[in-house]
């Protein structure tokens, strides 16, 4: 009975690695002030988006998440969407 590797057969996947765009140029700084951009890293309901989704490094991505926090805590970042607040008053 004869085996056939069909492993070797099929095609490399080469996958495209994200850079951080914070090492990639030096003039962009990140900031909890600044919330236009800190907007681009939250999702629509709020939450920080994750490292391997975004594309940051790990130190960036840390210095983002505590400024994104930063943000929350002086309200130029929602901790939630309205609607999902709304959602949450009915249940009780």
């Amino acid at each position: 009975m004869a085996f056939n590797n069909t492993f070797n057969d099929k095609k490399r996947i080469f996958i495209k690695h994200k850079i951080c765009r914070f090492c990639a140029d030096s003039s962009l700084k990140i900031d909890y002030k600044d919330s236009k951009n800190l907007v681009v890293f939250t999702t629509e309901r709020g939450k920080i988006i994750p490292r391997r989704i975004s594309g940051n490094c790990a130190k960036h991505q840390r210095i983002l998440a505590l400024a994104i926090k930063r943000a929350r805590n002086i309200a130029l970042l929602p901790f939630t969407t309205a609607k999902i607040r709304m959602k949450e008053y009915r249940e009780f």
